[in-house]
C-alpha cells in the first residue's frame, strides 16, 4: 500500500477524474466506480480492479472497511485519500469514502451462448436509460443486454449509478447493425420490435419458446426503417394522454415484464 494522497493533482486522483470523460474512458480501458455497494458487487462479480481509492475520514461502514481490507490482502493497489482529493474526483454531494477504478469489458454479442430472452439498443444517448433498463433486465430474469452503433457508454458514471450494481452481474455485449441482423437469421432469433407506430397491441405478444430479443430505438429517432424490416414483430404502448411517448427505460422495463408474465 503506497503512501497517503492528499493532493488533487496526483495523478492517480487525476486519472480517477478524468474517468467522468468518454475519451479518457475509451484511451484507458477503464472506469470510475463509486460507492460500498457499487464496489462490492464489482469485487463479488469477479471484475478486474486496478486500483481502489478510499478515504478514512469519510468510510464510515464497517463493511466497507472491511472490504478495503480484503482488496489489501488480495494485493489490489489501494490508496488511503485525503477528503479534498476524495471530492474531487467523485460526483455524489456525500461520497461514502470508497472508490475504484476497474478495468472495462468489451464483449461482440457473438459471443452470447445462449439465452431466453435478450435486450437491444440501437445507438442509445443517455446513459441514465443504459443503466436502468439493465437493472430492469435483472429485475425481470431476462438475460442480455446487446448495444448497437454505438451511443452512449456504458461506463458512463451515470449509467453505472443507474445500474445500481447490476452493470457487474448482467452481461452486455457490442456490435453494429447490419452484422446482429445476420447473426439474428443464423441463429432462429426472433426480434421484436418497438415502435410508437406499431398495431399491434404489447399485451397480445408472448414468447414462443425461441431465443427472443426485444430492440429498442434511440431517444432521439426510435427504430428506422431498416431496423423495423428486420422485426420479426413489431408492438407499441397505447398512448391515452397527451403524451406521445414514453420514455426509453420506462417502455422497456413494460415490454419486458409483459413478455416474462
Amino acid at each position: 500500500m503506497a503512501e497517503y494522497i492528499s493532493s488533487p493533482s496526483n495523478p492517480l486522483i487525476k486519472l480517477a477524474r478524468s474517468l467522468r470523460q468518454k475519451k479518457a474512458r475509451d484511451e484507458s480501458g477503464l472506469f470510475l466506480v463509486e460507492g460500498i455497494l457499487h464496489v462490492g458487487e464489482a469485487a463479488e462479480a469477479g471484475w478486474t480492479f486496478d486500483s481502489i481509492l478510499y478515504c478514512n475520514e469519510r468510510l464510515k461502514s464497517e463493511f466497507g472497511r472491511q472490504l478495503v481490507q480484503k482488496f489489501i490482502k488480495s494485493e489490489v493497489n489501494c490508496q488511503a485519500v485525503s477528503s479534498s482529493a476524495f471530492e474531487s474526483f467523485t460526483e455524489k454531494e456525500n461520497p461514502q469514502g470508497i472508490a475504484a477504478i476497474v478495468k472495462q469489458r468489451h464483449r461482440s454479442f457473438h459471443e452470447i451462448a445462449s439465452f431466453s430472452l435478450a435486450v437491444a439498443i440501437v445507438a442509445p444517448q443517455d446513459p441514465g436509460n443504459v443503466g436502468t433498463i439493465l437493472r430492469t433486465i435483472d429485475a425481470v430474469g431476462a438475460d442480455a443486454l446487446i448495444l448497437l452503433d454505438g451511443g452512449v457508454d456504458p461506463y458512463h458514471p451515470s449509467a453505472v449509478r443507474a445500474s445500481m450494481g447490476t452493470i457487474f452481474g448482467k452481461p452486455f455485449f457490442f456490435g453494429v447493425f447490419p452484422e446482429f441482423v445476420g447473426w439474428i437469421k443464423n441463429k432462429d432469433i426472433r426480434l421484436i420490435g418497438t415502435s410508437a407506430h406499431a398495431t399491434e397491441d404489447y399485451h397480445k405478444i408472448q414468447l414462443d419458446g425461441r431465443p427472443s430479443i426485444l430492440l429498442l430505438g434511440s431517444e432521439q429517432k426510435g427504430l428506422l426503417a431498416e431496423h423495423v424490416d428486420a422485426c420479426d414483430d413489431l408492438i407499441s404502448v397505447p398512448m391515452r394522454g397527451r403524451a406521445t411517448s414514453l420514455n426509453l427505460a420506462v417502455a422497456a422495463g413494460i415490454f419486458l415484464y409483459s413478455l416474462k408474465r
